[in-house]
């Protein structure tokens, strides 16, 4: 960390054979040696080290000096301490965690001395790629006095966190970026990882993720990286980390003071200032020790037009595990959504629908009650009475929570669209393409899709439907693809992250777009629509392998860069939920309805989306 202090980074080594003749640190031959271990004293520069492991990883340190500035009291709880004397040395943090598992005896502005030993704490365990967190763990902890003046925060702003993200990874390590010497001039997260620990602040920041239920947000320091016209950070490719974005939250308790509700576009404004922490949700994350206030920007939640005459209106909604026992101000605010912000399309295929007893798992799959209880809502809110038609699962054999059996649904208008029944449809047969009368037709529908191949295993089955709409037969699949669980976060330390549940989707986009050229064998000008939750990015190679072939086209791309999402992840507005199209469906209108990703208050973690055309 900078100071007029002549560096001692490069020193580290000389230190620590020091502080080993000195015995401030385990295997020492010569503990009893008072004098030396005075001018060999082992300071918090020394523990972080130039890297992102500690070099004293495992060793035990001695008198330890340096001033609190910040405790957590729930958690992971312990306390941040600083050296007011910096090295000079940009890559070495002068701050620490000092893990004590009980409430710490020490306030902020205590200057104190901690013996214990150094440890590599990695959030989440060694098998989710995260990056560490340096800390002194099993300490013994001296308060020297009390009421010191904190170290002066280091200001993160858009002018010190560099535009680059990360270095490549070691190849010799197998990816990893632990041993590479830091370069905070260079790279962001190496310029988080130089002021692990150390006291720093925030100004006034746009807010990018909005307050979730665990009394956390996400702000920008960057206002113009990725910006959208409501106030999000879009993240359109995977070289477009974000760089600005740093999670919020506060050390205040919470009946203290509690945490502020804040939307995507919000401000938090004034000084937000404490240790910077590393966690397991999230990553870098400033601890606040004292908090800004939200100044609300007014976002909205955004209503998409009606369908016009002529036009089909088909449209998307992850509910979000929805069975009876949820509240009935769930089931109404989703059918309003339905209503008002949908303007009640005339196909909605839904996902996660969970069965009649919800996450009980009693061996109930029928959804029967929770779909009744759902279009009840909608026709209480305005909307049509939807008829709706699925394939029941076989018990819990299609992931989510267990004893949900979550499935795919479609619900349509039948005062303007039709359904074509194809009898014969159930959890394990798959549902085929023929060739009646010179047009494409279902064997099974509703029916699943190829529901043996193992792209499936503990997955969604692709639901397929057969609609009529003015004579003209439009085909629809719905789709809940496999999640990103087990995918390394942006902040690991291998880099670039291992996408490890790709393997999975990557199959399951291969299974639909050999459905889809099935169909379109049987007749080129068929209309299909494949839609959910896809559960990958646009520029995926899930998405590249849907449209294979020009088998169909990812609609959200027909939005401008700076629109294209359906859900906020850390910060980072991207897209999971898609929808795309044949060739034979060309002048068609899409919007992502913006009703739930960026806002606090959430009927469902994800946004909506709708395909308007004319078959």
């Amino acid at each position: 960390m900078p100071s007029s202090v002549v560096p001692r980074t490069t020193a580290v080594a000389t230190v620590v054979a020091a502080a080993l003749a000195a015995g401030l640190l385990a295997g020492s031959a010569n503990a009893a040696d008072d004098t030396t271990a005075g001018a060999a004293q082992v300071r918090i520069h020394d523990i972080q080290g130039s890297t992102r492991i500690s070099p004293l990883e495992g060793k035990q340190v001695a008198d330890v000096p340096g001033i609190v500035t910040g405790v957590r009291t729930y958690g992971s709880r312990g306390f941040w301490f600083q050296d007011p004397e910096a090295d000079g040395d940009a890559a070495t943090s002068e701050g620490v965690f000092v893990f004590t598992s009980s409430t710490p005896k020490v306030a902020v502005g205590d200057r104190v001395t901690v013996s214990g030993t150094v440890t590599e704490y990695v959030p989440g365990g060694a098998s989710s790629g995260n990056q560490s967190l340096t800390e002194i763990s099993k300490p013994t902890v001296t308060v020297v006095s009390s009421g010191n003046e904190v170290p002066a925060p280091v200001t993160v702003s858009a002018w010190s966190v560099p535009s680059e993200y990360a270095p490549e990874g070691d190849p010799a390590a197998d990816g990893s970026i632990n041993g590479l010497p830091l370069a905070p001039r260079t790279y962001a997260l190496d310029y988080y990882e130089s002021l692990e620990g150390t006291n720093i602040r925030v100004g006034t920041s746009r807010v990018v993720g909005a307050t979730d239920p665990h009394a956390e947000l996400w702000v920008t320091v960057k206002p113009w990286e990725n910006d959208n016209r409501r106030g999000g950070a879009v993240y359109g490719s995977y070289e477009s980390q974000n760089t600005g974005r740093l999670q919020i939250q506060s050390l205040i308790p919470l009946a203290q003071q509690p945490f502020p509700k804040a939307n995507v576009g919000d401000v938090l404004a004034g000084t937000t200032e404490g240790p910077l922490d590393f966690n397991q949700y999230g990553g870098y994350t400033l601890t606040a020790r004292t908090l800004g206030t939200v100044e609300d920007r007014g976002l909205t939640r955004e209503r998409t037009r009606p369908q016009r005459n002529g036009e089909l209106a088909v449209a998307t909604y992850n509910v979000e595990n929805l069975d009876p026992s949820d509240p009935q101000e769930k089931f109404d605010a989703l059918a309003d959504a339905v209503v008002e912000n949908l303007a009640s399309p005339d196909i909605l295929a839904l996902e996660e629908i969970q069965d009649d007893t919800g996450a009980t798992n009693d061996g109930t799959v029928s959804a029967a009650q929770t779909v009744k209880k759902f279009t009840d809502a909608i026709v209480a809110a305005g909307g049509p009475a939807y008829e709706w038609r699925s394939v029941d699962p076989v018990n819990n054999e299609d992931g989510g929570q267990p004893g949900g059996n979550i499935r795919q649904v479609f619900l349509f208008n039948p005062e303007r669209v039709s359904f074509t029944d194809r009898a014969g449809g159930d959890a394990t047969t798959a549902t085929g393409v023929v060739r009646e009368r010179g047009r494409a037709a279902l064997t099974l529908s509703p029916g699943r899709i190829d529901p043996s191949n193992d792209a499936w295993d503990d997955s969604r089955k692709p639901l397929a439907g057969e609609f009529s709409f003015r004579g003209r037969t439009v085909f629809v699949v719905a789709n809940h693809f496999g999640s990103k669980g087990g995918d390394e976060s942006l902040v690991s330390h291998h880099q670039p992250p291992n996408r490890s549940s790709e393997v999975q989707r990557l199959k399951q986009a291969q299974a639909v777009n050999s459905f889809v050229k099935d169909v379109l064998d049987a007749d080129r000008k068929t209309d299909v629509v494949v839609l959910g939750d896809i559960n990958d990015f646009e520029f995926s190679q899930t998405t590249k392998a849907l449209t294979d072939g020009g088998a169909l086209y990812p609609a959200i791309k027909s939005l401008p860069r700076s629109e294209r999402y359906s859900y906020v992840f850390q910060g980072n507005s991207q897209v999971l939920d898609q929808i795309l199209t044949s060739p034979s469906i060309r002048g068609f209108s899409y919007d992502s309805v913006h009703i739930n990703a960026e806002f606090s208050d959430q009927n469902s973690d994800h946004d909506p989306q709708v395909l308007r055309f004319r078959p």
